[in-house]
């Protein structure tokens, strides 16, 4: 007998469980939302990880309907939407996932990461053989970006900056 069988969960608090971690927490008691996620940091946790879930889901989406090159700006700009709304959250995530060393959505996201980039280099518009972990780099300084419209403003500044230099066109060393 596997694990999931000795302790197979209740549709019921699955439920439950996806009802708080999509928003609709005031539909669920007090005792329910600490059954689930015990303290506020794994409620923070649960909630980046359903984040960065669909941001990785998002690339697919992106590549079959955009050039790539529009592909990897709207993902950017969904990374900088995100990163404005969990404004202040950043702290607090990257000390549990122990700076993403443990993040189990670390390796994912650099490969979705690399799936733009390599689309992008084989259809010329951007630099062939580029890091994805250094792309992820460059675009970590969005979750530290104010989410004021001035922030929103200087975020767009960095993304031009971010793709303007990805691009084949580009200079390089």
């Amino acid at each position: 007998m596997d694990a999931s069988s000795k302790n197979p969960t209740r549709s019921d608090a699955r439920h439950n469980r996806e009802r708080i971690r999509d928003r609709e927490a005031g539909g669920v008691g007090i005792g329910t939302l600490y059954r689930h996620f015990p303290n506020r940091e794994s409620l923070v946790l649960a909630l980046y990880r359903q984040e960065l879930e669909k941001l990785i889901d998002l690339v697919p989406e992106l590549l079959a309907s955009s050039p790539p090159l529009e592909a990897l700006r709207r993902w950017f700009e969904e990374i900088a939407r995100y990163g404005r709304v969990k404004f202040g959250f950043a702290e607090v995530i990257h000390a549990a996932t122990s700076g993403g060393v443990n993040d189990e959505y670390y390796q994912p996201f650099v490969e979705a990461i690399a799936q733009l980039l390599e689309v992008g280099a084989a259809d010329g518009v951007l630099k062939a053989g580029l890091d994805p972990e250094d792309v992820l780099l460059q675009l970590s300084v969005l979750w530290r970006i104010d989410p004021t419209a001035e922030g929103e403003a200087r975020a767009a500044r960095i993304l031009d900056l971010i793709v303007d230099g990805l691009r084949s066109g580009a200079a390089s060393r």
